[in-house]
């Protein structure tokens, strides 16, 4: 059981108690550090997700636990601005660890939710004012919908996504342990749930799904679902705008659209709301294990190449059928 201390210095959802409790129930070990969470994998490799700006002590500190723990190196990913730190910091982490594979994006966008509504949306693009007025005229209607019903709907969408763009997902387990612990248990506890489902109907039907999560000033979103029936309705942008005005009513300050990707074509989208871009102060392995750690790294960047000529011929297959129907 985690303690509330978590919640005390977490900056970032994956770093409270209740993304703990989510984690420890699907089969990580957790070590919960004053510094703040780390989920511990299979292969014993210690991920530090969403964490502090890292000090010498603190490595020192990980490193020794990483020792006892006997883990072979431990990922830092700090929820820290790049552009916000010393050099010192950068020198640290160039000195004790080495650059690693990416879990996040290494740049986000955010939206300031300070500004009247009005502000906000003359800051947005021409098309995007203009797609959020189509889907207004067409009557979508966006709405907090936090029932099973819609959350199973946002199941059925996320596989249809999936399916559709040819890219890997978590599964319906994993999304159903992740709502349980981040909407339904802090309800049953009286608290405020991290996790909310906002859906986007049109003629009676939902045909967009979005979980966002809330955390101290902070509104995010991490993950969302449609359906490619009815897509002219521009039902998606209609959601931002509305998740936006959520955000704005709970008093936030800052809406983090959870990643950018250069070239594609949902960071297109969000670019039409007019948001900051963040860069992180990137990933970095501290080695514990150094023998073992080489070895990880050929093994997995062996995995993901498969991984990624799977998903290239499954593409290549379902567009060949696709012309010849």
């Amino acid at each position: 059981m985690m303690t509330n201390n978590l919640d005390k210095i977490a900056t970032h959802p994956l770093q409270t108690s209740a993304w703990a409790e989510f984690r420890s129930k699907w089969g990580n070990k957790i070590l919960e550090t004053k510094y703040g969470l780390i989920t511990v994998h299979k292969i014993p490799v210690g991920v530090f997700e969403k964490g502090p700006e890292p000090t010498r002590i603190m490595i020192n500190d990980l490193r020794i636990m990483g020792k006892e723990k006997k883990l072979i190196f431990i990922k830092l990913e700090p929820n820290v601005n790049k552009n916000k730190v010393n050099n010192s910091v950068k020198q640290l982490l160039r000195k004790e660890t080495v650059p690693g594979k990416t879990l996040f994006t290494p740049t986000t966008f955010q939206i300031d939710l300070t500004p009247p509504e009005e502000e906000l949306l003359k800051s947005f693009s021409s098309k995007t004012r203009y797609n959020i007025r189509l889907a207004q005229k067409n009557g979508v209607v966006v709405k907090e919908d936090n029932s099973d019903a819609a959350f199973a709907k946002y199941l059925e969408l996320t596989r249809e996504t999936t399916r559709r763009q040819g890219f890997y997902a978590h599964t319906e387990k994993y999304h159903n342990l992740m709502w349980q612990c981040l909407h339904k248990s802090l309800i049953l506890n009286h608290k405020s749930p991290i996790a909310h489902l906002f859906t986007a109907t049109y003629q009676g039907e939902i045909i967009t799904t979005w979980i966002l999560f809330v955390w101290k000033d902070f509104l995010y979103y991490p993950y969302g679902a449609s359906t490619e029936k009815f897509k002219n309705v521009m039902a998606n942008n209609l959601m931002m705008w509305e998740a936006i005005k959520f955000g704005k009513k709970l008093g936030l300050k800052t809406f983090d659209l959870w990643g950018r990707e250069e070239g594609k074509g949902f960071t297109k989208f969000k670019e039409g709301y007019n948001p900051k871009v963040i860069e992180f102060l990137g990933t970095w392995d501290l080695i514990i294990n150094k023998p073992l750690y080489y070895l990880y790294k050929i093994v997995d960047n062996t995995r993901w190449f498969l991984l990624h000529f799977k998903s290239t011929l499954m593409t290549r297959i379902r567009n060949i059928r696709m012309i010849r129907i």
